[in-house]
């Protein structure tokens, strides 16, 4: 099937190819026609509902109390509305309910801009007052917007973890005439506990050791899945001297980059998909041989710390090129590493 859709469009295309029955969500641009297209759909099928909450507070406990009930059910937001999900996301964290949001990236901190970012990655994986147990990931284009957005629901229903999709401002906004093969298969939306016997389902704990047992569970869950789900893409990696780690639309400036450059410049890119769980194991084996590594990113130390961190260990020069809530372009990317190898 062939659209002329939007970032935005393509996002409520995918939650309903996936079978989401609810939407509970507060406007805030870049994300706000998310929510509109929903209730858009809501209002002709008849066959799915929505509210729009008094804030994203109030959204994101929606969708806490809506997947307990076996529904498959979802939020979007974006900058100030991601902070202040981020007290469902907790709950949904410890208790592994399969929440779903998407987050359009906007400048900040606090309002900022209404446009393009990447300074929500910290706030996305390690959010909260938890340990990081979200997956998240990370689209580059329109195509991948309904893409993720599909695996996010197949992922959060399946694995029992709360997942976020980034976007961001340009990309939710930006129109492309694309032909998407929908997905005719929706996710299982399999029951959250024993609904024939009472059950206890704890968010508080008495003791620091029973709840510690508990989180250990939590962790060991987190380790047997996380291989299975960190994924990543590695473009001219094999041919280069050099190495570019990005993600998001930054990683496709990259790509273009590469296209143009990287033969004379001797190039490569690793796009992580998966910002969390990362994908450690394949960036080791892609910075063999390599020079240099180029981390770029439209936020400060964000992608970076995650990159440093699965690096650690290794000998290998890490060069940042930050332009927090700034977009890049293939002439600038060149022209900043040029600047560094000489």
């Amino acid at each position: 099937m062939r659209n002329h859709i939007t970032g935005n469009e393509a996002v409520v295309l995918a939650a309903i190819d996936a079978g989401a029955k609810l939407m509970f969500g507060y406007p805030i641009t870049p994300a706000t026609e998310i929510l509109e297209g929903w209730i858009k759909y809501a209002n002709e099928s008849k066959k799915v509902g929505y509210i729009q909450t008094e804030d994203e507070i109030a959204a994101g406990f929606c969708v806490n109390g809506a997947v307990l009930a076996g529904k498959i059910a979802f939020t979007a937001s974006a900058g100030p509305g991601h902070i202040l999900l981020q007290d469902s996301l907790s709950m949904a964290e410890n208790m592994r309910l399969p929440y779903v949001a998407i987050v359009m990236q906007r400048g900040g901190p606090s309002t900022g801009t209404v446009n393009f970012s990447q300074q929500e990655v910290n706030l996305a994986a390690f959010g909260g007052n938890g340990d990081g147990y979200r997956v998240v990931y990370s689209a580059s284009s329109v195509r991948e917007l309904y893409d993720l957005t599909y695996k996010s629901f197949q992922t959060a229903w399946k694995y029992r973890f709360p997942t976020i999709l980034l976007g961001d401002g340009y990309l939710a906004k930006m129109s492309t005439d694309l032909a998407i093969p929908r997905k005719n298969k929706t996710v299982s939306a399999t029951k959250i506990f024993d609904t024939e016997h009472p059950v206890n389902l704890r968010n508080c704990f008495s003791t620091e050791e029973s709840f510690g047992e508990y989180l250990s569970d939590h962790e060991a869950a987190w380790r047997k899945f996380a291989p299975k789900i960190a994924e990543s893409e590695k473009f001219f990696v094999d041919e280069s001297k050099y190495l570019i780690v990005a993600h998001g639309l930054v990683a496709a400036a990259a790509k273009e980059t590469i296209v143009k450059y990287g033969k004379t410049d001797h190039i490569g890119l690793f796009r992580p998909i998966t910002l969390n769980p990362f994908d450690q194991v394949a960036l080791r084996d892609a910075v063999v041989g390599k020079k240099k590594i180029f981390v770029i990113e439209s936020a400060k130390n964000q992608l970076s710390h995650i990159v440093k961190y699965a690096l650690s260990g290794l000998k290998i020069e890490i060069i940042e090129i930050s332009k927090p809530a700034q977009g890049f372009t293939s002439e600038e990317i060149i022209t900043k590493i040029r600047k560094h190898n000489g």
